[in-house]
């Protein structure tokens, strides 16, 4: 692992590979590994990867203080500028695809291309927010119901049914109650970029996944809608899609990125 200094915080992340910068930028409650590990190995050929851990996750390490969204746009762009000083390619899954978006429209100088991965742009829809409300008050129920919850919304129904525990275990990266988890789901449920998608104008592909019961397939329907010249896929999966169907989003990324 290798760290940088931004703003505040220490930032880690893991970089490896050759070609061109990839930045892999995970989701609330995981890591660039646990989101992006096991795939890495399908891009090192041609890419640089670089998958930093923004803060709440991992060894990265700030305040403590309320997250927001230009604070992590700047540690993850921190991170690839560590690395490179070329535009990069932005893969963002979930929250990282907010904040993905939002580093293309705030940075266009340095984001190549973009890929959207089971994002959103909008803090008002009712049905997101009583997920994400249940989501972060279990939290101080009972971690193991908090747990149980989120694996739910996760995966499809006979994806799920049909995972053995130590499997299901390495698809999560194990599910806990962190501090850092829960600053971000308190982020995920504030943050609005409806603003910032005129902005954008690196090349774009929305990713949906169809079956997504934490941030529902319209989302990124609407992101698609917003950002001018976007291409959009879906893949038949539940809203983990790295870890549900990692083969259908490898290839969807290669395409794009090719």
């Amino acid at each position: 692992m290798h760290q940088t200094t931004v703003g505040n915080a220490t930032v880690h992340y893991r970089t490896e590979g050759q070609g061109p910068g990839l930045l892999l930028v995970h989701g609330t409650g995981a890591t660039g590994e646990t989101n992006y590990g096991h795939l890495f190995k399908h891009f090192t050929e041609h890419h640089t990867v670089i998958a930093p851990d923004y803060a709440g996750s991992g060894d990265t390490v700030d305040d403590g203080a309320e997250l927001a969204l230009d604070q992590l746009v700047d540690q993850v762009l921190g991170a690839s500028g560590d690395v490179t000083g070329e535009p990069v390619d932005i893969v963002g899954f979930s929250l990282g695809a907010v904040i993905a978006a939002a580093a293309a429209a705030r940075h266009p100088e340095r984001v190549r291309r973009l890929v959207l991965v089971a994002g959103w742009a909008r803090n008002d829809d009712l049905r997101k927010r009583l997920g994400f409300q249940l989501w972060r008050r279990l939290a101080d129920v009972d971690p193991e119901l908090y747990s149980h919850y989120i694996s739910l919304l996760l995966f499809t129904p006979g994806f799920l049914a049909d995972l053995d525990e130590e499997t299901f275990t390495t698809s999560t990266g194990g599910i806990e109650v962190s501090e850092g988890t829960l600053r971000q789901i308190e982020l995920g449920l504030e943050a609005d970029i409806r603003d910032l998608l005129p902005g954008i104008t690196a090349p774009t592909l929305v990713v949906g996944c169809r079956h997504d019961q934490l941030v529902p397939v319209q989302h990124s329907r609407e992101l698609h809608e917003a950002i001018a010249d976007s291409t959009y896929l879906e893949i038949e999966s539940g809203h983990l899609v790295p870890a549900e169907s990692p083969d259908e989003l490898v290839d969807a990324i290669q395409k794009f990125l090719s």
